[in-house]
C-alpha cells in the first residue's frame, strides 16, 4: 500500500494506491483455490482490505473490515490474508474497508469455474473488466472524518470512473479514456463492479443490448436488456455480441442514480467501445479524429426509481441440476431492520451542518454503530467483556410510520450492539427503507454469507406475500428501494 501522483481534471494530487496501480491489481483465481495476500502498509495511515463478497468460510480473520474482525495494519507493519474460494465463481472485488480510502484502494477479483466446468453460457471471445468509481480531486483519506465532524453530508465527487478514467466529457480528459476492442460478430463478457463510495449508477453500450449472466459472482437466468441498474458494492457480468461495425465508436456509459432531493454530480462518464478497423479503414486504431464523435447510449434519468424497482424482478438464480438455489423453506429468525437516516440535535461546541441546524446520523433500528477500539472478534474470541453488547434489537424499538410523509425524526441512541444467531439457523432479515429526513435507495452489503432476495415491495412490508422461494437472486449486496422495501433469506452456516 504506497502513495503515488495522479493528475486528473488539469489538477494533480497524491492518492492511495497497490502496488501504485489505480484502480489495483486484478486477482485471477479459480473456484477452490486458496488465495493468499500479504498486505505491507508503506502509508501513514491505518489500512486493512476486504474481499468484497468472498465467503470466508471459517476464515473470518481475513474478511477485513477494521475493528470488526481485526485491528488495522499500522504504518510500516504488514498482514497476511489467507482464504478459500468455496463455492463461487465469477467476479467480486477488494478495497480498503477503513475510512474512505477505498475510493482509490480497490481491484477486481475474477473467479473461474474449477478446470473442466465450462461457463453456463456461450464462451466470450475476450473478458474485461469495468470498475465504475467516483473521483475527488483532494485527499480523500481525511474526506470521512471531515464529513462525520461537520454533520453535514458528503462534497460533490469532481468525476465518475471508468477503470479510473473520467472520459472525454470532462476537463482535461479528452485523452483520459478507456477503450474497449471488439470485433464485430465476437462475444465479449464483460465483468463490471461499482466501487463508488455513495452512488448507485445506470450503465448501458450505445446501440448494443447486454446480457446478464451473472451477479454478485452467482450465475442467473440469462436477460437481456438495454441498460442496468447497479450498487455501490455490486458486481454483474454482463454478454455483449458486437453487431455493428467499424464506421463508428460508441460510448460505454454510467450515469448517477439518486432518489432522494440531495445534490449529486450528474454528470455521465464515458468509456470507448471500439470496432476492428482494417488499413483502409484507419490508420490508427487507437485513434478516432478520423470518425464521426462517438454514439451516446440512452440512459434512465437522475431519479428513475421506476426502472430501479422493475429492475429487481428481472434476476433470477440459475437454479440448475449443477447450481442449485438452496434457498431456506422455513425460518428460524425474523429479524426487520429499519434504515434509517436521523437529524441529531446541535449540542455545543459541534459543527452541525445537517438539516435545521442538525447532525446527520446514519442507524438502524434507530442504532446509531460506535466503532469500537478492539475488533469485535478479537474480543469474543479472548472473551473481552465491555467491547460491545449482543443485544441489537430484532426489531425497531419505536415502530413508526416507516414510509409516511409525515414521518417524525427520531433521536438516534449510539452503541456497538450485536445481533446473535445460532449456527445453522435459517434466517429471514425485512430492510425496511424509510422517510426519515428523505427516502433514498440504500445498499446493504452482507458479509460471509451471500442471501436469497425473496420479496421486494413498495412502501412498508405487509407481511410475506408473493416471495419467490424457488429461484430468487443469490446476492451481497442489494438495494433497499427509496421508499420501500426487501426480504433476503441466508443460513448462518458460517460461524
Amino acid at each position: 500500500v504506497q502513495l503515488k501522483n495522479v493528475t486528473k481534471l488539469c489538477n494533480s494530487t497524491t492518492i492511495v494506491t497497490v502496488n501504485g496501480m489505480f484502480p489495483g491489481p486484478t486477482i485471477y483465481a479459480q473456484e477452490g483455490d486458496t488465495v493468499i495476500v500479504k498486505v505491507t502498509n508503506q502509508v501513514s495511515y491505518n489500512i486493512t482490505l476486504h474481499w468484497h463478497g468472498v465467503k470466508q468460510q471459517l476464515s473470518c480473520w481475513a474478511d477485513g473490515p477494521r475493528f470488526i474482525t481485526q485491528c488495522p495494519i499500522q504504518t510500516g507493519q504488514s498482514y497476511t490474508y489467507k482464504f478459500t474460494l468455496t463455492g463461487q465463481r465469477g467476479t467480486l472485488w477488494w478495497h480498503a474497508h477503513i475510512e474512505w480510502l477505498r475510493a482509490t484502494v480497490n481491484g477486481a477479483m475474477v473467479i473461474y469455474p474449477k478446470t473442466g466446468v465450462p461457463y453456463p453460457f456461450q464462451f466470450p471471445a475476450e473478458e474485461h473488466v469495468l470498475i465504475l468509481g467516483e473521483w475527488w480531486g483532494f485527499n480523500v483519506s481525511k474526506l470521512e472524518s471531515t464529513v462525520l465532524a461537520s454533520g453535514g453530508g458528503p462534497p460533490l465527487s469532481d468525476a465518475y470512473l471508468i477503470n479510473g478514467h473520467p472520459g472525454p466529457t470532462y476537463n482535461c480528459s479528452a485523452q483520459d479514456v478507456w477503450t474497449m476492442p471488439v470485433v464485430k460478430g465476437k462475444t465479449y463478457l464483460m465483468r463490471v463492479i461499482n466501487a463508488a463510495l455513495n452512488i448507485e449508477h445506470f450503465f448501458a453500450v450505445a446501440k448494443h443490448k447486454i446480457t446478464v449472466v451473472a451477479v454478485d459472482a452467482e450465475y442467473t437466468k440469462p436477460y437481456t436488456v438495454s441498460s442496468i441498474v447497479i450498487d455501490p458494492g455490486q458486481t454483474c457480468d454482463l454478454l455483449l455480441t458486437a453487431h455493428r461495425g467499424p464506421s463508428r465508436d460508441y460510448y460505454i456509459g454510467m450515469t448517477p442514480y439518486m432518489s432522494a432531493n440531495i445534490a449529486v454530480n450528474t454528470r455521465h462518464s464515458y468509456s470507448i467501445l471500439r470496432y476492428h478497423r482494417n488499413s483502409s479503414s484507419s490508420s490508427s486504431s487507437s485513434s478516432s479524429s478520423s470518425f464521426p464523435l462517438a454514439i451516446k447510449p440512452k440512459l434512465p434519468k437522475l431519479n428513475d426509481s421506476a426502472a430501479v424497482f422493475n429492475s429487481m424482478g428481472f434476476i433470477k438464480s440459475l437454479n440448475s441440476q449443477l447450481y442449485p438455489a438452496n434457498v431456506p423453506q422455513k425460518v428460524d429468525r425474523n429479524l426487520f431492520f429499519a434504515i434509517e437516516l436521523n437529524e441529531e440535535a446541535c449540542k455545543r461546541g459541534q459543527t452541525c451542518n445537517g438539516p435545521n441546524h442538525t447532525r446527520f446520523q446514519a442507524s438502524i433500528n434507530n442504532i446509531t454503530f460506535q466503532v469500537p477500539k478492539i475488533s469485535l472478534l478479537q474480543a469474543y474470541y479472548n472473551n473481552i467483556k465491555g467491547v460491545y453488547s449482543p443485544d441489537f434489537p430484532d426489531n425497531p424499538p419505536t415502530p413508526f410510520a416507516y414510509t409516511g410523509n409525515s414521518v417524525q425524526n427520531l433521536q438516534s441512541q449510539f452503541g456497538t450492539r450485536v445481533s446473535v444467531l445460532k449456527y445453522n439457523q435459517s434466517v429471514q432479515l425485512i430492510l425496511q427503507g424509510t422517510n426519515l429526513t428523505s427516502a433514498e435507495n440504500h445498499p446493504i452489503h452482507l458479509h460471509g454469507h451471500n442471501f436469497f432476495v425473496v420479496g421486494y415491495g413498495k412502501g412498508n412490508y405487509p407481511g410475506p406475500s408473493n416471495f419467490n422461494l424457488v429461484d430468487p437472486p443469490s446476492r451481497n449486496t442489494i438495494g433497499v428501494p427509496a421508499n420501500g422495501w426487501v426480504a433476503v433469506r441466508f443460513l448462518a452456516d458460517n460461524p
